[in-house]
C-alpha cells in the first residue's frame, strides 16, 4: 500500500493538490480520513505556527503514523483523532476540511456529512476529490442533502461551500 501512495504522490503531488483549497497561514484545518498522512506536511506548512492541521481517521496504525510523521519532523501544529465521523470538537470551527479518496468508502455518508457541516465555520470550505466516482456522483452525494453547495469546480478537486440552515 505504501508503493501506491508513493506513485499517486509523485504523479499528483500532494501540494498542488491542496493548494486548491485555497488554506491559508492561520487556517484550522482538518484531514478527513487521513490515511498515512499523505497530506499532513504541506498542510502543517501551509498553516503555519498560529494554525493547525488535525488528522482524522478510523484506523489506529493511520493515527500512529501520522503521529511518527509529527514527532519526526517536530510539526507542533498537527493534532490527530481517531474517530469513525464524529470530531468532538465544537461547532463552525474548521475553516477548511479535506475529504480526499474518502468519500466513496464511507459507510455513512449522511452521518459523516451532517458532522463536517456542522464543524465547518459558516464560510469555511469542504475540499473533495474522490477519483473513484464520477463527477454526478460527487455533486448529488454532497449537494443531495442540502447541507453543501458547489463554490467552484478545480483541476483536482471541488470546492464546496456549507448551507445555512
Amino acid at each position: 500500500m505504501a508503493l501506491s501512495y508513493k506513485l499517486r504522490d509523485f504523479l499528483r503531488p500532494r501540494p498542488v493538490i491542496i493548494q486548491e483549497a485555497g488554506i491559508k497561514t492561520g487556517d484550522i484545518v482538518l484531514d478527513f480520513g487521513c490515511g498515512p498522512g499523505s497530506y499532513i506536511l504541506p498542510l502543517s506548512e501551509l498553516v503555519g505556527p498560529e494554525g493547525r492541521a488535525y488528522a482524522l481517521d478510523t484506523n489506529l496504525l493511520a493515527i500512529q503514523a501520522v503521529e511518527r510523521l509529527a514527532a519526526r519532523r517536530q510539526l507542533k501544529n498537527v493534532v490527530t483523532i481517531k474517530s469513525n465521523g464524529p470530531t468532538g470538537l465544537p461547532e463552525g470551527y474548521f475553516d477548511v476540511i479535506l475529504l480526499y479518496d474518502v468519500f466513496h468508502d464511507l459507510a455513512k455518508p449522511e452521518e459523516v456529512l451532517g458532522e463536517l457541516h456542522r464543524v465547518l465555520k459558516p464560510e469555511g470550505i469542504l475540499s473533495l476529490s474522490d477519483h473513484h466516482l464520477k463527477e454526478n456522483q460527487i455533486l448529488y452525494g454532497l449537494t443531495g442533502k442540502n447541507l453543501f453547495e458547489l463554490a467552484k469546480k478545480g483541476r483536482f478537486t471541488y470546492s464546496f461551500k456549507k448551507i445555512q440552515k
